[in-house]
């Protein structure tokens, strides 16, 4: 059994999650609100929300952790040789920009948009709403890049001190959400963010360099990263 939580509830203690044994390990709660201080509430102790639309709202707080170190993010070749491009078409002008916050919601959109036959979301209409809002307070922050002046490619997540906690990516061209990775994370190395969350376990966030991390070890990391400042300016930096 999981607590509901009402409004006003607290968060459960994590060791309070559904283990490996169920059919749901890392299940915490369910119910409450998307409000930014129950989202940031949450961030803060290690937990997230993940549901799809019809459901009540879920958290979960999962062990192990995925996480990505940011000096341990793997560049491939190809991947190399697409930020090299990008990279030389903004020096000059060119047909490709990189650019942060400048279409939150937009980002979201796209993360939210099917990619295949009978897929559904977990990005809801209220996940949007709400993630938006946390964006309008400077907690939650995009990386996009831009073709031609369209959007072709994104990343987004939440930002708490030296914390960062990545959502989704999307990509319309070949290594467009890597693109966009590339510089968030070159951005947030540089600005003293050591470890991004990537709640999931997947094959995907493994070949960037993600692995695996102990809820406790993940959980001491996060409350020494959002005991410090918040990153004032987010302007891209470009990756080496």
């Amino acid at each position: 059994m999981i607590l509901w939580l009402e409004a006003n509830d607290p968060f459960p203690d994590l060791s309070q999650a559904l283990t490996g044994a169920s059919d749901a390990p890392g299940l915490l709660a369910a119910g409450a609100d998307l409000s930014p201080e129950r989202l940031l509430d949450a961030y803060k102790k290690g937990i997230f929300p993940w549901y799809s639309a019809g459901q009540p709202v879920l958290w979960w707080s999962t062990d192990p952790r995925m996480v990505l170190h940011t000096d341990s993010f793997v560049i491939s070749s190809s991947l190399r040789k697409s930020l090299k491009k990008v990279q030389g078409s903004m020096r000059f002008g060119g047909r490709w920009q990189i650019r942060f916050d400048s279409a939150f919601t937009q980002v979201m959109l796209a993360c939210a948009a099917p990619r295949g036959e009978g897929e559904g979301t977990w990005i809801t209409d209220d996940i949007i709403h709400a993630y938006s809002a946390l964006h309008e307070q400077g907690f939650a922050h995009s990386s996009e890049l831009w073709l031609d002046g369209q959007l072709v490619g994104g990343a987004y997540g939440v930002s708490i001190g030296r914390m960062f906690y990545g959502e989704s990516m999307f990509a319309r061209v070949t290594d467009a959400s890597k693109i966009a990775l590339a510089w968030l994370v070159h951005f947030l190395k540089n600005n003293g963010v050591s470890l991004i969350d990537c709640q999931q376990e997947t094959s995907h966030l493994a070949s960037l360099g993600a692995v695996s991390m102990l809820r406790s070890q993940f959980i001491d990391h996060v409350q020494q990263a959002i005991a410090q400042p918040q990153i004032e300016s987010w302007k891209p930096l470009a990756p080496t």
